[in-house]
């Protein structure tokens, strides 16, 4: 039986101060990959590790921690994830070595990524009027506190260092634990079974991604062919296993079943592969070429990121009006646009010049993200919210481990407005795919099957 959440409001506010952990944490880091470069002598490849390891957690963590909440309920999975998000930013600011604040970005990244799953699953099941309005509230906390990152981050850096940006987690985690204790509903708790969770699954694909960064990351060096190699085998091995499993970590036969909900992961990693190609290189491009400092670049970075939660309340309600595709056309045009305009920025334009197109890039964020989730709650059943927000927020990671190896391929021996034209290239042919992506989903009143 669901129980009646007396002030819904409250909820949302609960769950939401939880899941703007995950996006914030992300985004702060980009601001501060040039003095953590500095701090440990690194070149801008292994300083994107602090990005891709980051989201390889996320992305292996999400689908597991869907399952978890069912197990153990979903209130204990937030509590617990809130608790290992503070264990990791206590101790990451005291990091003696890199390869120890990887560590700590990798628990982080854990950590948070039990928050959206385990959030998104008691906001359908307690919240059955304005459902949607909630849903649209929740990613606004995301967006918010993404498009911010950058700029808390550079006033955190420039006024202390990079050590500022774990510590400033704690207002918000002290804030949820504190509602979550006495707000969160304490029901749907199962059996917990250990078999339910696929590591064999989980450690073929990290194995899988892992393979292919390095491949990646050596494509402008002696190329590592065994990366490639060890990417393939991986990935094989993975499609074949997971086929086999009766609980996956990865449904891949049901991806293949629902072609919509396929179109939309597929889409939406795509999208995060273009936009966090720009919202982590531009803070690098204006830092490393352009001599700005983090306050100022954390500024600058406003146009990109703050564009996107204004234009977010007119997605909503073009979404009620005319479903997600309208929005989601929009929102893919507005990104090739954008990408398109960055090839014309030259080292003689103006900062206004590239001010435009970051907020045309921007822009195009408050509406991609919003419809693609949109659409993809509009082909899943409601009780298989929690695995598809999980695959969801996997696809998203997907695309941001891309965008960074591409980032620490192009950026890593020389860092120009010659080499962000380059990364501008690739993403325009990622743009096109998002646009044709976005006209082949159906629009509202067109129920596709579920079995399509």
């Amino acid at each position: 039986m669901k129980n009646h959440i007396h002030k819904p409001w409250l909820l949302i506010l609960t769950i939401g101060l939880g899941i703007l952990l995950n996006p914030l944490n992300s985004s702060m880091i980009s601001v501060a990959l040039t003095r953590l470069q500095h701090a440990y002598a690194l070149t801008f490849a292994d300083a994107s590790w602090l990005i891709s390891i980051f989201y390889l957690a996320s992305a292996a963590g999400q689908p597991v921690m869907g399952k978890l909440s069912d197990m153990f309920g979903p209130k204990k999975l937030f509590l617990s994830g809130l608790v290992i998000v503070a264990t990791a930013s206590i101790l990451a600011p005291f990091s003696p070595n890199y390869p120890f604040l990887l560590g700590c970005r990798a628990l982080q990244a854990i950590g948070s990524s039990t928050l959206f799953p385990s959030g998104m699953s008691m906001v359908r099941k307690h919240i059955t009027q304005g459902q949607g309005r909630a849903i649209a509230i929740l990613s606004v906390f995301a967006s918010t506190s993404a498009a911010f990152g950058p700029s808390i981050g550079g006033f955190l850096v420039a006024s202390w260092d990079w050590q500022a940006i774990f510590l400033i987690n704690f207002p918000f985690i002290i804030l949820s634990f504190a509602l979550a204790l006495f707000i969160l509903p304490n029901t749907g708790q199962g059996k917990f079974d250990i078999k339910r969770i696929d590591f064999t699954g989980i450690m073929l694909f990290i194995v899988s991604i892992v393979g292919l960064i390095l491949f990646l990351l050596s494509l402008d060096q002696q190329i590592r062919w065994w990366a490639l190699l060890l990417f393939l085998t991986a990935a094989i091995g993975f499609y074949f296993f997971e086929r086999r499993q009766q609980e996956p970590f990865i449904d891949v036969k049901g991806l293949t079943k629902n072609r919509y909900v396929s179109l939309i992961y597929l889409q939406f990693m795509s999208i995060n592969l273009i936009f966090y190609c720009y919202f982590f290189g531009f803070p690098t491009y204006l830092q490393q070429y352009l001599q700005y400092s983090e306050q100022h670049t954390g500024i600058i970075m406003l146009s990109l990121a703050g564009f996107g939660v204004v234009v977010a309340p007119l997605a909503g309600k073009m979404i009620d009006k005319y479903g997600s595709k309208l929005p989601l056309i929009i929102g893919a045009s507005l990104l090739l646009v954008g990408t398109g305009l960055l090839l014309t920025y030259q080292d003689t334009s103006p900062l206004a010049w590239l001010l435009i197109i970051m907020a045309v890039l921007g822009l195009s964020n408050g509406f991609n993200n919003i419809s693609t989730q949109t659409a993809l709650y509009e082909h899943v059943e409601p009780e298989d919210t929690g695995a598809a927000s999980g695959l969801f927020q996997t696809s998203r990671y997907l695309g941001s481990i891309l965008s960074s190896s591409l980032l620490g391929l192009t950026f890593n021996r020389h860092l120009d407005t010659e080499h962000l034209h380059l990364v501008a290239i690739i993403c325009f042919v990622f743009c096109i795919f998002v646009v044709a992506m976005a006209f082949m989903l159906p629009a509202k009143g067109k129920t596709a099957s579920k079995s399509a």
